[in-house]
């Protein structure tokens, strides 16, 4: 379930329009968990809260049918696309890899459009909606906060080279991952009233486009990067605690659930790794990379790899339950609700699977790769695919669509 706060629209609109943050290291007065006037929780974010679980209590119809399509992506980048988002306005809140964040109706009626980077990439992450507030990082290393009523942009701060990880939103701040020429990274809290950067951590070695996870339960804050390790902090202090070496680039999110991290590698496997301490519990073998969000839930971890399969894991013992083969790559999101598992695959399809079996409940012919997390609402599911290129040629953009209950 998303956890929600209180909107302050009144407090924000004093603040001001564009105030750029700090890029300052660490600064040892800040204490994430001090009393702010803003949310203290996001109204949705992406992997459905702080730790990435990828679960929504809405269930699914058996039966489909295209409502509509919208065309929104266009680049050739293979990663992960962005998510759409509902947002407390009652629109569809999207980025997209053209530099856009854009309003939809339900019906599929853009409401705004806003253009916030110039980036060749544009934005692979998914908003986080806050303080009436979309956040959302671009491949131009920048965060940029935009009204979720008007799209007008509120700040843009410059935080590195390139984000294509999505921001976590916890009590005021972005939690951020963010990636640096070298090639680097860093990880900065983000105040969400003004673009300033309170803390950061040039800790990691590489790359990380993983979305950050924070167990407040116990104490950790965590994501993964492109030299094969998690990195994990103390919270609320921020002090390193420790890091896990895969052997594989770390791209997607890391889910964290009963105290275990679980963790998709490019070596091919799916780690359950101990929070308090960055020990492993244990290793799941893929037959190729794993660059898939997981989503837990009832004890099952749910993950897709790169040899085409969706895996069913016992997240006590690591022990396969099943797998299913989807004729392609599976590098987006899995998203699981109360009876199904929903996936995305190269092969141009989205799957609705039964949680307890595998079995096919339906799946739905697209135009391009399915790479992002599906959306489910109460009456609808929404996604997003890549943009369909042949020999280095655009053939047609990706489509956002939007799927209702047929007969």
């Amino acid at each position: 379930m998303n956890e929600r706060g209180h909107t302050r629209r009144g407090f924000l609109a004093g603040v001001g329009s564009a105030v750029l943050g700090s890029l300052a290291g660490c600064q040892s007065a800040f204490n994430p968990l001090a009393s702010t006037v803003l949310d203290e929780f996001a109204a949705t974010q992406f992997r459905q809260g702080l730790l990435n679980q990828g679960y929504t209590d809405q269930s699914i119809p058996e039966h489909v049918v295209k409502a509509w399509a919208v065309p929104t992506n266009r680049g050739d980048h293979t990663a992960a696309k962005g998510s759409p988002a509902l947002s407390p306005t009652g629109d569809l809140v999207v980025a997209d890899d053209t530099g856009r964040i854009r309003a939809l109706s339900t019906g599929g009626e853009g409401q705004w459009a806003t253009t916030i980077t110039q980036a060749t990439r544009g934005s692979h992450g998914t908003a986080a909606i806050a303080n009436d507030t979309a956040y959302v990082g671009t491949y131009d290393g920048a965060v940029s906060a935009v009204d979720i009523e008007t799209g007008q942009r509120r700040w843009r701060t410059q935080l590195g080279d390139a984000i294509g990880a999505s921001p976590t939103y916890y009590n005021g701040l972005l939690y951020v991952a963010i990636e640096h020429s070298a090639p680097s990274g860093s990880v900065a809290a983000v105040d969400a009233a003004t673009g300033d950067v309170h803390w950061r951590d040039s800790w990691p070695t590489n790359h990380p486009h993983s979305t950050v996870a924070l167990d407040r339960e116990r104490g950790r804050l965590l994501f993964g990067s492109n030299d094969g390790r998690v990195y994990a902090w103390s919270f609320p202090d921020l002090e390193r605690a420790w890091t896990y070496d895969t052997g594989g680039d770390v791209k997607a999110p890391i889910a964290i659930a009963d105290g275990l991290a679980i963790v998709p590698s490019w070596a091919g496997t799916i780690t359950a790794v101990n929070v308090d301490d960055g020990s492993r519990e244990w290793e799941f073998a893929a037959d190729a990379d794993v660059m898939c969000a997981p989503a837990v839930a009832d004890g099952t971890v749910y993950v897709g790899s790169h040899d085409d399969r969706i895996y069913a894991i016992d997240l006590d013992s690591g022990d396969e339950v099943w797998r299913y083969d989807t004729g392609g790559w599976i590098i987006g999101s899995v998203v699981a609700t109360p009876e199904h598992v929903l996936v995305g695959s190269y092969d141009t399809r989205l799957y609705a699977l039964e949680r307890e079996t595998g079995d096919v409940t339906w799946s739905v012919p697209n135009r391009g790769h399915v790479t992002s997390a599906p959306l489910v609402t109460e009456d609808a599911i929404y996604y997003t695919e890549r943009a369909q290129w042949d020999d280095e040629e655009l053939v047609g953009p990706g489509y956002l669509y939007k799927l209702s209950e047929g007969a």
